[in-house]
Parts: structure tokens; C-alpha cells; sequence
């Protein structure tokens, strides 16, 4: 391969975005690769930004280096992504690319279009995407279950975030996998100005769930527990659905009567630094993961955690958060109410989950990593 390699990357919605995990990944791993002198286009899905259109670049542009290309859909749930895909993967098969890097097991059934003309493939799967309680066993859940046969058959290389998953593929296929976990920068804190103005939110005065708003996350779960906590600290839900309108609305009529319950919709920029910045507790209560960027985002923000004791979890925070049992209620509440009521301890786990989770998973190691698979060397 040459020393300065071409790179194709699709699966992703578009970027820049941080519409979800995938895009956060994509954008910073393109941008590493770009730092390091290598070529990187990646394939935008057409349509708009979930928080509107002036959030969107133009078709064509140059984005921290790396070329924007723009690919059709169809806006209907559980299609948009298989034809954005297969267009990305058409135009990456003839493309004049060394590496296509394909993200998410839907997209990866198309990775034999460019394994076909050549192109090393890579897939990272970043979950096990069939399950998710969205796609409710139809369409959607088969095409993204063969979409994982498919990247075990073409694939040169497949990445996974977590042991967990890495477990599965070679005892499900016979499959050894690569696992490279995602990464996080440190960021700059910020003072509660904007979301004290938009919320009337102050430093420590609320617990924070950040992320998709879908069954699988556990919102429902952290709603009925913190209805039952004595505190006057208010719950904050920040994020947008995803194909999941129908469940946003009941998220919102199991937590009405209680005003300490807010709903913030999708976040980003500096109300999103902000909202990590001053919680008093982030809490991920998911029974589904792949890797959980929020989660990394989180920690490096200095926050004390409280997650569900799912592996791709406790992977991540080992020691340094409160776990609880995962779908349990009561062992949520439980927690919640203990954290509330003893803030020492709630500052001893903020002390040392920056630090932690910066020396744990840093891009520049992720980027390592994924060039050394690209070129087809062991990790």
C-alpha cells in the first residue's frame, strides 16, 4: 500500500453531526487520519440534520480536511440508511480509494461492492444493531442481521468496540475480530450560563441522562425510578429520537406530574458542553450497548456515573462509577436516592473519572490502530 493512503468511509448519517455515536466516531477518526497526511472522503447521507438545516454544510465541501460527498435515500424508517449505503459503497467501489471503512452492521452488507473491485474492506461494528427494540424484528432487523453474515464473509478486517462483542462473533462464526474501542478528548469545562437562560439549570442541581432517546437506552426505567427518589434535583433527558417519536411521547406522559422532570430534545455545542459540565450525576441506563461515546464523553467531563451493569459498561468504567443491576427498577432508585444523599461520595468519583477515562481511551491511539489494520498489520 502506499504510505499516503485514500480512504472511503460510509455507514454514518453525515458530517459534521453528532446526531449520534457513529458520527462522533467517524468525524474524529477522519480527521485523525487526515492530521496524519491520508486522504479521507466520507459519504453523507442526504436529508437534514436532526436539529435543522442551518446545522448542514453544502454538498462538496472540505470539512477539517476531509471531502464531503453527498448520497441519496429515501426519508422512511428502516430504508434511509440500506439506500444511502448501497449508494456509498457503489460509488466507493469505483472510486480511486485504497481502504473503504464501513461503519455499523447494516451498511457492512454492502461491502462486497467494493471488495469486488479491489478495495481492502473494513467494517466496525459498532453494536449488535438487529436487536435494537426500534427495528422490532421487521425489515430493518433482518437486513441488518444479514448485514453481519455478509461483513464475515468480505470483510478483510472487522472492528468491534467492546470484548463483549468481540466473544460473540468467534463463537457465533468462527471469527476472530479486532477490538479497538472508541476514544474521547479532554474538553474545556464550561459555567452554567446558557442552560441556567434556556432551563434554569445550576451547577449540581440535576442528574443528566444524555443520548439517544430509544427503548433500549432505559429512559423508562430511570423515569420510574427517579419519580420514587427524594430530592429536589431535577432529572434532565437531553437527545432527540431516532425513528422512535411514538416512545418519546410515552417517555413524556409516564413522566408527567412530576416538574422536576425535564425534556430538553437534541443538544449540541455549547449546550451540550454545558449540560456534561455542571451535572451532578450522568447516569446511562441502557440494557443495549455497542460503546458508549456519551458514556466516555461523560467521564471526561469529570462526572460522577451511574450506569446498568451491562459489560459494554462496566468495560468502560471498570471501578471508577456506580453500577446497578441492568432492567432493575428499585436497584436504580436505590442508587440514585444514595447518591443524592451523599454527595462525598459522588465528589470522590468525580475526582477521578477525567483523568481515568483520558488515560484509558485517547484518539490518537485509536487512530494507530486503524491505519495498522488498514495496511494489514497485527495489533
Amino acid at each position: 500500500m502506499p504510505d499516503k493512503l485514500r480512504i472511503a468511509m460510509l455507514g454514518h448519517k453525515r458530517i459534521p453531526s453528532n446526531e449520534g455515536g457513529v458520527e462522533v466516531v467517524v468525524e474524529a477518526l477522519s480527521a485523525g487520519l487526515v492530521a496524519r497526511g491520508h486522504g479521507v472522503t466520507c459519504y453523507n447521507r442526504a436529508g437534514h440534520h436532526v436539529s435543522g438545516a442551518e446545522h448542514e454544510l453544502p454538498a462538496g465541501s472540505v470539512y477539517r480536511g476531509i471531502r464531503l460527498v453527498t448520497v441519496p435515500t429515501l426519508e422512511r424508517k428502516g430504508y434511509a440508511a440500506v439506500i444511502s449505503s448501497f449508494f456509498a459503497a457503489l460509488r466507493s467501489a469505483f472510486g480511486t480509494y485504497d481502504v473503504v471503512h464501513i461503519h455499523a452492521e447494516g451498511p457492512a452488507f454492502f461491502c462486497w461492492l467494493p471488495k469486488l473491485f479491489g478495495k481492502r474492506v473494513v467494517v466496525t461494528v459498532h453494536g449488535l444493531d438487529w436487536q435494537r427494540e426500534k427495528w422490532n424484528g421487521g425489515f430493518a432487523s433482518k437486513f441488518i442481521h444479514l448485514g453481519e453474515h455478509v461483513a464475515v464473509r468480505f470483510a478483510d478486517e472487522i472492528i468491534v468496540l467492546s470484548e463483549n462483542v468481540r466473544q460473540y462473533f468467534l463463537d457465533t462464526y468462527g471469527r476472530a475480530t479486532r477490538f479497538i474501542p472508541n476514544g474521547v478528548s479532554a474538553p474545556t469545562l464550561e459555567s452554567p450560563r446558557r442552560i441556567c437562560e434556556k432551563w434554569e439549570l445550576q451547577k449540581d442541581g440535576y442528574i443528566l441522562y444524555l443520548g439517544r432517546i430509544v427503548p433500549e437506552k432505559g429512559e423508562t426505567y430511570l423515569i420510574e425510578a427517579f419519580k420514587q427518589v427524594k430530592t429536589s434535583k431535577k432529572l434532565v433527558i437531553a437527545g432527540g429520537s431516532s425513528d422512535t417519536d411514538s416512545y418519546l411521547r410515552e417517555l413524556k406522559a409516564l413522566a408527567a406530574g412530576d416538574d422536576r422532570i425535564l425534556f430538553t430534545g437534541f443538544v449540541q455545542g455549547k449546550l451540550k458542553d454545558e449540560l456534561y459540565s455542571n451535572a451532578y450525576v450522568y447516569t446511562l441506563p441502557s440494557d443495549l450497548e455497542g460503546m458508549p461515546l456519551s458514556l466516555l464523553e461523560a467521564m471526561s467531563y469529570g462526572n460522577c456515573c451511574l450506569v446498568s451493569d451491562i459489560p459494554e459498561c462496566t468495560e468502560v468504567v471498570e471501578d471508577k462509577a456506580v453500577h446497578f443491576h441492568r432492567s432493575d427498577i428499585e436497584d436504580l432508585r436505590e442508587k440514585l436516592q444514595m447518591l443524592c444523599d451523599q454527595p462525598e461520595t459522588v465528589d470522590e468519583y468525580k475526582k477521578n473519572a477525567a483523568g481515568f477515562i483520558l488515560n484509558k481511551y485517547g484518539w490518537d491511539d485509536v487512530v494507530d490502530k486503524t491505519l495498522a489494520l488498514y495496511r494489514g498489520k497485527q495489533i
